[in-house]
């Protein structure tokens, strides 16, 4: 036909094959200029080529086929835009995930990882300004900041850095009760806010330092010393945000306390 491409020439000017044209054609994402009646043959119109392009070039950033659909065949420029970069945000998350695993993985298979500094303490009674709720743990990044910024919106005075305690069910499995804080001498009902008392505990705590990527290993460590010590766990993990994002966007200056509630265990009876 003239004026049009056959599906192997469209092929071979879009680096789109044969099959993943058949595909775009049965989903609606691409379809072809014309199909011949008695051959079922597809022809492909040249300006078609742009637009073929554009959905290879948007595939292969890994954008669902949907969302492809949705910026093709949107003709407001804001709102193709505003997709693009949706999508582009969750690559850059995904990015930080894998940069995350790999800190991790490079920490873990140290041949010779760094020994943590382990002490033990007894806290002191202390009151705080609280919000407990029970979280699964994939959200648990999320309601950390919505509840933390809910505390500071209504407490103004300080006695020192902000912490959380997490339950052992939600690391067993998977939700579990989480409590954030800042501790307070005049805490008051406000919201979700509520005042707490926290128990003085005996901990065995270490520091970690930096961002939270590898936090995980820190906790293994811990763990280790604490089982490996005769210590048997009693308790919530308490951690304490000494630096944090709150005070610096420069994640290597983070140290993060965690502390596992301890005592020593008895010996076994015989």
């Amino acid at each position: 036909m003239n004026g049009l491409l056959t599906i192997g020439e469209f092929s071979r000017i879009t680096h789109l094959s044969v099959k993943t044209l058949r595909r775009y054609h049965e989903s609606g994402l691409l379809e072809p200029a014309t199909v011949d009646d008695h051959s079922g043959y597809r022809y492909y119109a040249t300006d078609q080529v742009g637009v073929a392009q554009i959905i290879g070039r948007f595939r292969k950033m890994q954008m669902p086929e949907r969302e492809v659909r949705a910026i093709v065949q949107t003709p407001d420029p804001d709102a193709r835009a505003r997709l693009i970069t949706e999508h582009l945000t969750r690559l850059e998350r995904q990015l930080d995930d894998t940069r995350s695993a790999v800190t991790a993985l490079r920490r873990l298979l140290d041949p010779t990882p760094p020994a943590i500094d382990v002490r033990r303490i007894l806290t002191k009674q202390c009151s705080v300004a609280a919000i407990s709720e029970v979280v699964d743990v994939s959200d648990v990044s999320g309601w950390y900041s919505d509840a933390m910024a809910e505390i500071d919106a209504v407490v103004s005075d300080t006695t020192g850095p902000p912490g959380g305690l997490y339950e052992n069910e939600l690391f067993t499995d998977g939700r579990g009760v989480m409590t954030v804080y800042v501790p307070t001498a005049d805490a008051s009902s406000v919201g979700r806010v509520r005042p707490l008392t926290l128990p003085p505990v005996e901990l065995a705590v270490t520091v970690h330092h930096g961002p939270h990527d590898d936090i995980d290993v820190t906790y293994g460590a811990l763990g280790v010393h604490v089982e490996t010590n005769g210590l048997a766990i009693a308790g919530p993990v308490r951690e304490v945000y000494v630096v944090g994002p709150r005070d610096t966007e420069n994640s290597t200056l983070w140290r993060t306390e965690i502390g596992w509630p301890v005592f020593t265990a008895s010996p076994a009876a015989p």
